[in-house]
């Protein structure tokens, strides 16, 4: 099985149902969403699966990109994803691929060398599996996010997350089956 970056480029995609790929129209909806913070930003994206994501992001200019699963056939494809994304673009982007429960990563504080934080994160645990509340957490309170930074959630239509306490919905978007919601972290 095969996925294509909105640019055209081909990627992989690990075989039977462990992943649910971020369809294309929404993967397309958030670049484009994010366009003018893409560039030279760090980008973590958790629970990625084979990937797209982060290549979306890599592609589109982010100069750090972290990408975190626990399934080690996830982490194996989304790092040939990567490395093959990151051929031909300038030298020197950061990229790390790291297997890991995400909640326990996040909780470890494993910050990357050189980072201060991240510019996007991008989150698409199992929709079913009730973690969003958690995650929203462990990036508050890990110091994840940087001050201006936006946390996306990648959710089911039928079933939206509520937005923690401490957080601020920024924009709710529906893609189909797929709503988006985009998450700031209060100042109050």
């Amino acid at each position: 099985m095969s996925l294509r970056l909105s640019g055209g480029r081909k990627l992989d995609s690990p075989a039977g149902q462990v992943a649910r790929p971020t369809p294309a129209r929404l993967r397309l909806a958030v670049m484009n969403i994010l366009a003018g913070r893409l560039a030279g930003s760090a980008w973590l994206d958790l629970f990625c699966g084979s990937g797209v994501m982060a290549c979306e992001a890599l592609q589109r200019g982010a100069a750090q990109v972290v990408a975190v699963d626990q399934d080690r056939r996830m982490v194996a494809t989304a790092r040939r994803n990567l490395e093959a994304v990151a051929q031909g673009l300038a030298p020197g982007l950061e990229r790390l691929v790291v297997q890991r429960e995400v909640l326990a990563w996040l909780a470890s504080g494993s910050m990357p060398p050189h980072s201060s934080g991240f510019d996007l994160i991008y989150a698409d645990p199992p929709y079913a599996a009730g973690l969003y509340g958690a995650v929203a957490a462990a990036v508050a309170g890990g110091g994840w996010l940087k001050p201006e930074g936006l946390m996306l959630w990648e959710c089911s239509s039928l079933a939206i997350p509520l937005v923690p306490v401490g957080w601020e919905l920024k924009d709710q978007r529906r893609y189909g089956s797929s709503t988006l919601l985009q998450l700031r972290l209060g100042t109050a």
